[in-house]
């Protein structure tokens, strides 16, 4: 068999395509009019601010995923949420209620939960074979319980510093600041070699192992990655509800699988990348935040579910419907 040149297998156009950025596009842009006609107060500074407080842990949490999605095998990590949850709940009924409340204690210690659990979960899937949606799925069952065990109701408190971050006032907020930070991050490690290989590992695993790509190394880094992203999602979930919660980060696995889809990313694997689950996180806001100027009474929630299911299932039409056309498959 002849071997491609690494360089030219990173050229291979289903990679380097930016056509899935098309649609989250296109949909953030008709959101932000839809915003602007019904609810102009977002455009304001307490809107802006408080906007970024809510959406910085779904942002956060999308791009959590995004590098495990992009490594292949189907992989997309369905206990993210449960994840974040632990991570706040523990933080808050470990450390804060014990006088631990360092401020580098505490973002270690959220960096620290995240990635050796995702390290973990990466183990699991490389050595022992599970199918990736098995062991995600079964690490959201295990620590959607654990949480409840850890703190049984909503209560406890942010650390003192952190108590006034989720009041959303201003736009330069601390976590204006954590969320830009990250995302310039994500950026620089999206201009790296690594970061090269974990999406020729997610275009085709033998291929890129032909060519020298350690694959094995490619999939503990995608959940290396995704770990201290959800680690500082869960440090901005604890800043926006200023308390411990046990089931509502649960809440976060769904969106930000659908932030994932809307922006465009394959769950087939090397396909896709931040920006676009960027993109798909901010749509997921102005979705809820559109549905929240009109009066649907009891059945809200069920609105809001019902729009970001049909606008899933025609973002991926339309996905499709483009891929055909350029001839892919």
């Amino acid at each position: 068999m002849s071997l491609q040149p690494l360089g030219a297998l990173a050229r291979n156009p289903r990679i380097e395509r930016s056509q899935h950025l098309l649609v989250p596009i296109i949909l953030v842009f008709l959101l932000l009019l839809v915003a602007a006609l019904r609810g102009p107060r977002l455009f304001t500074s307490d809107g802006i601010g408080g906007a970024i407080i809510v959406a910085a842990p779904l942002i956060l949490a999308a791009l959590a995923l995004t590098p495990i999605a992009l490594a292949g095998r189907g992989g997309v990590d369905l206990s993210v949420g449960p994840l974040l949850g632990f991570i706040n709940v523990s933080l808050v009924k470990w450390l804060v209620e014990n006088g631990v409340t360092s401020p580098v204690l505490v973002v270690g210690y959220v960096v620290a939960a995240g990635v050796i659990y995702q390290v973990l979960m990466a183990a699991i899937i490389i050595y022992v074979r599970v199918a990736p949606i098995i062991v995600t799925l079964s690490g959201y069952l295990v620590l959607t319980g654990v949480n409840l065990v850890v703190m049984d109701r909503p209560s406890g408190f942010a650390p003192d510093w952190m108590q006034d971050w989720g009041y959303g006032t201003a736009i330069l907020s601390p976590i204006f600041y954590i969320l830009v930070g990250m995302i310039v991050l994500w950026f620089a490690f999206s201009r790296t070699a690594f970061y090269q290989q974990i999406l020729l590992t997610g275009a085709d695993e033998r291929m890129a192992f032909a060519n020298g790509v350690n694959t094995v190394a490619a999939r503990f880094g995608a959940h290396i990655v995704a770990g201290i992203f959800t680690g500082v999602a869960a440090l901005t979930y604890t800043a926006l509800i200023a308390s411990g919660d046990p089931t509502q980060g649960n809440t976060y696995t769904l969106a930000a699988v659908t932030a994932l889809v809307l922006g465009g990313t394959s769950l087939a694997g090397g396909s896709g990348g931040g920006l676009g689950s960027i993109l798909g996180a901010i749509s997921i806001y102005l979705i809820s935040y559109a549905l929240s100027t009109y009066s649907f009474g009891n059945v809200s929630g069920y609105v809001t579910q019902l729009s970001t299911g049909g606008i899933l299932i025609l973002s991926l039409l339309v996905n499709s419907l483009m891929n055909k056309k350029g001839g892919r498959p």
